[in-house]
C-alpha cells in the first residue's frame, strides 16, 4: 500500500523539533522535582483550578493566623473565673433550650451579661506614665528604704482611677492611682522590707485593668525591676581595736634587705647601695664607709573565715549575728587597705558523688563589694566544718598572720582547737563564738583566743580587751 501523504509535511515536522531542538534534561528534572506548598496543593490541575485551590489555601492561611492572634489575646486577658463563667454560660444555654429550663437559660444570659461587662471594662486604654525610682539600692538591716512610684498624665483630660502592682520581693503591693489632672503628677512611696538581710527584686510597675466581678484583667508593665541589696548589720571596729594582731608592722623573716623596717646589722659600703643608709657613727668608729642592713618583713594577711553549716549555729538568728560580726571584720581590714581574705565553706550539690572541698572566696576589692556578698551568704546542710575550712585556708593561702574563725555556739573548744592547729605555725587565731544574749568573755588557750560575744557591740569591746590583755 503507498504512502499518499505528502512528502513535504513529514519534512516540515522535521525541520519544526531541529528549530525548537531537544528538551533539555535538566531543565526537565528541575521543575519535575519542584516541590513546595503549591506542587502539593495543585497536584495534577492547571489553569483556573491550580489558581482555585492557591487561592482558598491564602486565604485560609490567614484566617488560620488571625484566629491565633485573637485567640492568643483572649487568652491573655481572660483569667481563670472567666474561663469557668464562659464554660457554664454555654453549658447554661444548651441545657436550658435543650430541656425546655427556664431558669437554667437565665443563668446562661446572667453570664452573657458579665462578659458584656468585661469586654468593656477593656474597652480604651490609660495615657498616664508611671516610672519607678529607688532613692537607695543598698541599705543595712533595720534601716528605712522605699521605692517611689510616679505616675504623670500627659493628657489634656483627667485620667480614669486605676491600680498599678509593684512587686517588692516576695510580696506584691497595691498602688491606688486617683484621678490625675491634666499635667499633673502622682507620687507616693512604698516601704521596702528590711528585717532580714539578701537582695530584694523590685518591679516592674505593672498597670491592672479589670472588670469588677474579675473575669478578665490586662496587664501593662510600665518599668524594669531592679534590686535592693540589705547588707548586713555592721558596726565601726577602729583600726586600733585590732591590736591582739602580732605583726601589724610586718614580722621579720631571714631575709636581708637595704631597707625596710626590722634592723640587722652594720656592714661596709659596696657600689650601689642607698647613700641614706650610711650609718655615720659606725663609719666614724671604723674608718671605714658601713651601711644599716634591715630584714625584710612581710605584711600581714588577715583571714576571716565564717561558718555556713547548719549544725555549727542554734538558730538563723545566732546565724546572723556572726554574719554581722564576719562583715564588720572584713570591712574593716579592706577600710585600712590590709591584705585580707574572707572565706565561706562551698556548698555540695544535692546529687553530688562526693562532698565538695573547697572554700568560696568572697570579694574584698571595696567594703561595699564584701557587704554584697555577704548579703547573699545563707546557712546549709552541704557544708563544710570549720576545721575542714580552716584547713583549705591554710594551705591554699600565704603570709596568714591573724585568722579569725566566726562560729556559733554550737561549736566547742575542741572544734576550735582542732580548726587552730591547721594554720602554719605562727598564725595568730582568734575564735569568735556568737551566742545571742550571752555574757561577752575571752578565753586563751594554746595557740588560740576565743571571744564569746552576746550583742554585736560586744565584738568592739572583746577586741579591745583583747588587745589590752596582750
Amino acid at each position: 500500500m503507498t504512502d499518499r501523504r505528502p512528502t513535504g509535511t513529514r519534512t516540515r515536522r522535521g525541520s519544526t523539533r531541529s528549530r525548537r531542538g531537544p528538551v533539555s534534561p535538566e531543565r526537565t528534572t528541575t521543575v519535575a522535582g519542584l516541590t513546595n506548598v503549591r506542587t502539593r496543593l495543585v497536584g495534577d490541575r492547571e489553569g483556573v483550578a491550580a489558581d482555585a485551590v492557591v487561592g482558598a489555601a491564602k486565604a485560609w492561611a490567614t484566617a488560620w493566623r488571625t484566629v491565633r492572634r485573637l485567640w492568643a489575646e483572649v487568652a491573655a486577658v481572660v483569667t481563670g473565673l472567666g474561663w469557668t463563667v464562659a464554660a457554664v454560660t454555654v453549658v447554661a444555654f444548651v441545657v436550658g433550650y435543650r430541656f425546655g429550663l427556664r431558669e437554667v437559660v437565665v443563668v446562661g444570659f446572667a453570664g452573657a451579661v458579665l462578659a458584656v461587662v468585661a469586654a468593656v471594662a477593656l474597652v480604651g486604654r490609660t495615657r498616664l506614665v508611671v516610672r519607678m525610682r529607688l532613692p537607695q539600692h543598698r541599705v543595712a538591716v533595720g534601716d528605712d528604704a522605699g521605692v517611689v512610684v510616679t505616675a504623670e498624665n500627659p493628657a489634656r483630660l483627667p485620667s480614669v482611677p486605676t491600680t498599678v502592682e509593684l512587686p517588692v520581693g516576695s510580696g506584691l503591693v497595691d498602688v491606688a492611682v486617683p484621678s490625675v489632672a491634666p499635667g499633673g503628677v502622682f507620687e507616693e512611696q512604698v516601704p521596702v522590707p528590711t528585717v532580714r538581710r539578701g537582695v530584694l527584686d523590685v518591679g516592674p510597675v505593672t498597670g491592672v485593668r479589670a472588670d469588677p466581678v474579675g473575669l478578665v484583667r490586662r496587664e501593662v508593665v510600665w518599668t524594669a525591676r531592679e534590686q535592693v541589696i540589705v547588707h548586713p548589720r555592721t558596726i565601726a571596729i577602729p583600726s586600733t581595736s585590732t591590736g591582739l594582731v602580732r605583726d601589724l608592722e610586718g614580722q621579720a623573716t631571714t631575709d636581708l634587705s637595704p631597707a625596710d623596717i626590722a634592723f640587722h646589722a652594720v656592714r661596709e659600703y659596696v657600689p650601689g647601695d642607698d647613700p641614706r643608709t650610711v650609718h655615720w657613727k659606725s663609719t666614724a668608729k671604723s674608718g671605714a664607709l658601713m651601711v644599716r642592713q634591715f630584714e625584710d618583713t612581710r605584711r600581714s594577711h588577715l583571714v576571716v573565715a565564717l561558718a555556713t553549716r547548719r549544725a555549727e549555729f542554734g538558730d538563723d538568728d545566732e546565724f546572723e549575728l556572726a554574719v554581722s560580726a564576719a562583715a564588720s571584720l572584713g570591712a574593716r581590714a579592706v577600710r585600712d587597705g590590709r591584705e585580707a581574705s574572707v572565706v565561706v565553706s562551698e556548698r555540695t550539690p544535692e546529687y553530688a558523688k562526693r562532698p565538695v572541698r573547697a572554700v568560696h572566696r568572697l570579694a574584698t576589692v571595696t567594703p561595699t563589694r564584701l557587704l554584697d556578698e555577704f548579703a547573699t551568704v545563707g546557712l546549709s546542710d552541704a557544708c563544710l566544718p570549720v576545721a575542714e575550712v580552716a584547713a583549705i585556708v591554710g594551705n591554699d593561702t600565704a603570709g596568714i598572720s591573724v585568722a579569725f574563725l566566726v562560729v556559733g555556739s554550737t561549736v566547742g573548744l575542741p572544734a576550735l582547737r582542732l580548726a587552730a592547729t591547721r594554720f602554719p605555725v605562727g598564725v595568730e587565731v582568734v575564735a569568735v563564738t556568737c551566742e545571742p544574749e550571752a555574757q561577752p568573755r575571752v578565753l586563751r588557750v594554746a595557740g588560740l583566743t576565743v571571744l564569746t560575744i552576746g550583742y554585736l557591740e560586744d565584738l568592739r569591746q572583746a577586741l579591745h580587751r583583747s588587745a589590752a590583755a596582750a
